[in-house]
């Protein structure tokens, strides 16, 4: 009988504050220099949308952190598994900036997140063991990486996988980009299931790039030459980060479906790291050009245009929206195979051939 790594539960948390695009007409947007715009906001937010497909956001309410994202996440994936708590194993938390409490500058990671969302939880076992992962916006797949050499290997039976990430607050308001970014959490069940039948995880592939990528995301001052604080906030180079994704991203997406020895055609979907709409568009193009095919149709779910970019957490909440039928056109199946690919800070990238 084969041990099978498989998703029996997820959940996800979307935040309840919407900021839509018009509501950075009125914001003040700087050069790296200092110096502003030549353009109005309203031809601004126009270019920004046409390029990121980024319509509005999410934003976590004030009394809320990261690790309470978390925590509605994961125990909604628990339900959804319907798991006793107490048999998890490993807690796996991705995140970037730790818990920022609304109006801070400070991050809180003692202790860490996933330690914290532990308790929350209430699990009391002390063998089921918890931690962080800092791996950039692909951290929650690389969990799941984690997860399944933790089940292959017989040390674990059950892995609850989080991406929890608030990064509307450690954004510069002066900064373009800041309205890239946006709050919110996934969470799933990684459970190792014996069958006859391969299922569940079936490959994967992952890279760290840093001879000359490392910094292409980076903390940094606001570009408001006026402030003389010490404060930092999310900066990032986006057209090599564009560039780094297109020639990288679908090497190894191409990389793990070659292990897998899943054919190309078979793929029903690919979730891929809601960064960028024209940047993920443009992935997709490059790994379909590799095998020699067309893209199909509706092969990759969207979530950009409302939630945003937030990091961690938007491959695992596209998937459980997916999975719950939220999105429009768009379903999964028994037997379904599906990639999970994503791109970050590092520079990262990992994939994942999975068999629904």
């Amino acid at each position: 009988m084969k041990i099978n790594s498989v998703i029996t539960g997820t959940g996800s948390y979307i935040p309840t504050l919407v900021k839509k695009n018009f509501d950075f007409l009125n914001d003040t947007f700087l050069n790296e220099d200092g110096t502003p715009f030549e353009y109005e906001n309203a031809i601004v937010i126009d270019k920004f949308k046409s390029i990121t497909g980024i319509e509005e956001r999410r934003y976590a309410t004030p009394e809320l952190t990261s690790s309470d994202l978390g925590f509605f996440a994961a125990d909604r994936a628990i339900l959804d598994a319907g798991i006793d708590k107490e048999t998890i194993d490993y807690i796996i938390l991705a995140h970037n900036f730790g818990d920022v409490k609304s109006n801070s500058i400070q991050s809180d990671i003692l202790p860490s997140l996933a330690s914290r969302v532990k308790q929350r939880l209430g699990i009391k076992n002390p063998n089921c063991v918890a931690y962080d992962i800092l791996f950039g916006c692909p951290g929650w797949i690389q969990g799941v990486i984690q997860a399944e050499a933790y089940i292959k290997s017989g040390m674990a039976k059950k892995c609850l996988v989080i991406g929890t990430e608030t990064l509307s607050r450690v954004i510069d308001p002066f900064d373009r980009d800041s309205m890239i970014y946006s709050d919110g959490a996934g969470a799933c069940i990684v459970e190792a299931v014996e069958g006859d039948f391969e299922t569940g995880i079936l490959s994967h592939a992952a890279q760290t790039n840093t001879v000359d990528e490392c910094f292409y995301l980076f903390y940094g001052k606001s570009y408001n030459k006026e402030d003389k604080s010490n404060i930092r906030y999310i900066k990032m180079f986006g057209r090599k980060i564009y560039e780094y994704g297109l020639n990288h991203v679908p090497l190894a997406m191409k990389t793990a479906l070659d292990k897998s020895g899943v054919s190309i055609d078979d793929v029903k979907k690919i979730f891929i790291h809601q960064a960028n709409e024209k940047m993920d568009e443009a992935i997709l193009k490059r790994f379909y050009r590799l095998y020699k095919k067309a893209v199909p149709k509706y092969v990759m779910p969207m979530s950009i245009h409302k939630l945003g970019n937030s990091s961690v957490a938007t491959v695992p909440t596209l998937f459980d929206l997916v999975k719950q039928g939220k999105i429009e056109n768009q379903e999964i199946n028994k037997g379904d195979i599906v990639i999970l690919a994503s791109v970050g800070a590092g520079m990262n990238i990992n994939a994942v051939v999975y068999r629904y």
